[in-house]
């Protein structure tokens, strides 16, 4: 029998005969348009979606998965257009393929834009309908089972892509078998010798403790029907992969990975599990700190199982999963079991759900990715398989990857309580907001109505969700500060030609939008604060004085003032910290925005070219923010020197923000850098350091060292 009448055979056990008709027009359509074509292997390139679709149908997939799966290949491989596909098998079947398409028409700048683009399509595709990603994983499942035709490097590239993405997404959407055998086909080529080492060390052990594993069998089902209890218990093995974590993790050799094989005891009901677990205990001693409790609180992927590791006979741990039959069916088939197990479907509302709202968060991390690689780079830490269970102060249960911090949590929570937190309690105490979670952490975010993201965030958060949003945040701030300051830029330009905004009317704005191509007026003053356009050439422009770019642009007459509350839109730059007080100049640089300088910053000295860039800066008479600044201290190397030092800057209100020294003979030198609101602040704090008898000289540093 052939694999296609093998695939029929098999579908018209759940399918109607009506749909198994579709079905084999599906075939003989994908056969004809294959036909000729041949797979690196040099079988007829039709056994390919034949494969992918057997792979399918122990999940029970429906007549249009099954149909798409035979023609996943038609559009990117054969002369074959969607449109065309969608008139013969109907518009659903016509946009499961497209969302299998890869974008071969459109050219890439490198190989990652256009792998990172491509799961871009697939995810959108997969948010409409899980589907997709179903019949993705089985056409990755059977390319991976035939990789050995490929050459080493294809070989490497597809295999740490199916370990990064598509194992993690199998496992995400609950699919064990599938995981596993993804997981250890990639293992089996990535690293080949230990992959063999390994296959033939299980072999050896398999037989070894048969007799044990039968044993240890036989008494669990003893004590179960000795009270009742009845049960379904098999011995299962741990995959390849996850014995090599095993190893890696614990440095152990493998004769040191003791619970290779444990068991599996599936009963009827949620109180019988807990029921069977106290028998086992009884029965074999619990090892303290290995149980875990899965049903009361599942997995993200809805996984519910209560796991044990018990002293076994012979001193052996035994590792025991104790489930329900229906826990059992979504533990190996995940999201699919809404195909399988139809009569159950009200029982797997809430995997539904998590599924949805999880490709929900994907979804909202693509619309606010820059681009494909920084999107793909949130999707490899979303599927992060291991995690960790938190409460909220209302006792609602949240899974977070394990390193996950407050901010995560916040994030998780809610966007706005991300984007607005400012502390945290950790069981009803403060903690730093990059605290990492641990599980049954009870978790309180405090907001405040003006806060907002800090960068900094982003060096120590670990999901997508909170990663997008925090640089969406950053964005939208930056755009807005940048907007503000141009829109002063500009209107200093103006002034230098004796205009200002109220002269200018709509028809000019509208004209000016229309010149430079842009979609609004604030784009123009981001542009202009970034130093992507000049103040004085959109001044002219709107004043209708000659066409950018066809005259010289006399110097910059105008002034601005640094009002302190611009925030990202002007910089302070780090080389010599300027204070108010401080005569400063500026410096439009392309992507940065407004960068001000003191007057004599050494920095600054060899590059004073290209004059067109450099504005004008005064500080606003009434600034009111705090200012870093560098300050050199001599002390002579006297017990709780450092001590006096830390007092007198406390005493006149300033915050220590670094400080480091380096011996010098008899002497110490200090390195700080503090924060004061202006010079004379500043020269109130170096007064009252002046007066410690160990100190012998201050310098406040220009020279950007610290």
């Amino acid at each position: 029998m052939s694999d296609a009448e093998i695939l029929l055979q098999e579908v018209s056990t759940y399918l109607k005969s009506k749909d198994v008709e579709h079905i084999r027009q599906a075939l003989q359509f994908s056969g004809q348009a294959h036909e000729g074509q041949l797979r690196k292997s040099g079988e007829p390139y039709i056994s390919h979606p034949i494969a992918v679709a057997r792979i399918l149908t122990p999940l029970h997939l429906d007549a249009q998965a099954i149909m798409a799966a035979l023609l996943h290949d038609v559009v990117e491989d054969t002369h074959i257009s969607n449109e065309e596909v969608a008139n013969i098998f109907g518009k659903s079947v016509a946009e499961l393929v497209d969302g299998l398409s890869k974008l071969d028409k459109i050219e890439f700048q490198t190989k990652e834009d256009a792998q990172a683009e491509n799961f871009r399509k697939m995810l959108l595709a997969m948010a409409r309908d899980v589907r997709v990603i179903l019949i993705k994983l089985a056409d990755r499942l059977h390319n991976m089972r035939t990789l050995k035709s490929m050459s080493r490097e294809k070989c490497e590239r597809i295999a740490r892509e199916t370990m990064e993405i598509y194992a993690p997404i199998a496992n995400r959407l609950g699919l064990n078998a599938i995981f596993h055998e993804l997981e250890d086909l990639s293992f089996k080529h990535l690293y080949p010798m230990r992959y063999e080492v390994l296959y033939k060390a299980l072999k050896v052990a398999r037989g070894n403790r048969r007799e044990v594993v039968g044993k240890i069998q036989d008494a669990i089902r003893q004590r179960l029907d000795e009270h009742h209890i009845p049960a379904q218990i098999q011995g299962r093995e741990k995959h390849l992969y996850g014995i090599y974590l095993k190893m890696q993790v614990k440095s152990l050799a493998f004769s040191q990975v003791q619970d290779i094989y444990g068991f599996r005891v599936m009963v009827d009901d949620a109180p019988s599990c807990y029921l069977a677990l106290g028998l086992l205990h009884a029965l074999y001693k619990p090892i303290p700190g290995k149980f875990k409790d899965y049903i009361a609180i599942p997995k993200a992927n809805d996984y519910q199982s209560l796991h044990t590791t018990l002293f076994g006979p012979y001193g052996t741990p035994i590792e025991v999963q104790i489930r329900t039959k229906e826990m059992h069916r979504v533990a190996e088939d995940g999201v699919a079991s809404h195909w399988l197990y139809k009569t159950t479907q009200t029982s797997f509302n809430d995997l539904h759900k998590q599924t949805h709202q999880w490709l929900q968060s994907l979804l909202e991390s693509l619309s606010q990715s820059g681009d494909s690689v920084e999107f793909l780079e949130h999707l490899k830490v979303d599927l992060f398989p291991d995690e960790v269970y938190v409460f909220t102060p209302k006792g609602k249960i949240l899974a977070l990857p394990r390193g996950a911090t407050a901010v995560d949590f916040a994030y998780s929570v809610h966007t706005d309580i991300g984007n607005r937190c400012v502390a945290v309690k950790i069981n009803f105490e403060l903690a730093p907001l990059r605290t990492e979670m641990r599980n049954g952490d009870r978790v309180e975010i405090i907001t405040a109505t003006h806060a907002h993201p800090n960068p900094a965030w982003l060096s120590y958060v670990v999901t997508s969700k909170a990663r997008s949003n925090i640089r969406h945040a950053l964005k939208t701030m930056h755009f807005d500060e940048s907007s503000a300051l141009g829109e002063r830029l500009l209107n200093q330009a103006l002034s230098s030609l004796g205009l200002n905004q109220n002269d200018i009317d709509s028809s000019q704005w509208e004209k000016l939008l229309k010149d430079t191509g842009v979609q609004s007026l604030e784009e123009i003053f981001a542009d202009i604060a970034l130093g992507r356009r000049h103040d004085i050439v959109i001044a002219r422009q709107l004043a209708r004085i000659g066409e950018a770019g066809t005259q010289e642009h006399p110097a910059f007459s105008g002034v601005i003032t640094i009002l302190g509350t611009e925030g990202m839109a002007v910089q302070f730059a780090k080389c010599c910290r300027p204070i108010p007080g401080d005569p400063i100049i500026g410096i439009i640089k392309k992507g940065q925005g407004l960068v001000v300088h003191t007057h004599d910053c050494p920095s600054l000295r060899k590059g004073r070219g290209g004059m067109d860039k450099w504005l004008d800066v005064v500080w606003d008479k009434h600034i009111n923010r705090l200012f870093e600044v560098s300050v050199k201290l001599i002390v002579a190397n006297h017990r709780g020197v450092l001590a006096k030092v830390a007092a007198v800057i406390a005493g006149a209100e300033s915050n220590i923000e670094n400080v480091h020294f380096s011996n010098e003979g008899n002497y110490t030198a200090l390195y700080f850098t503090w924060q004061v609101n202006n010079r004379i602040h500043l020269a109130n704090v170096m007064r009252g350091l002046r007066g410690i008898p160990e100190v012998i000289r201050i310098t406040r540093i220009k020279s950007g060292l610290t």
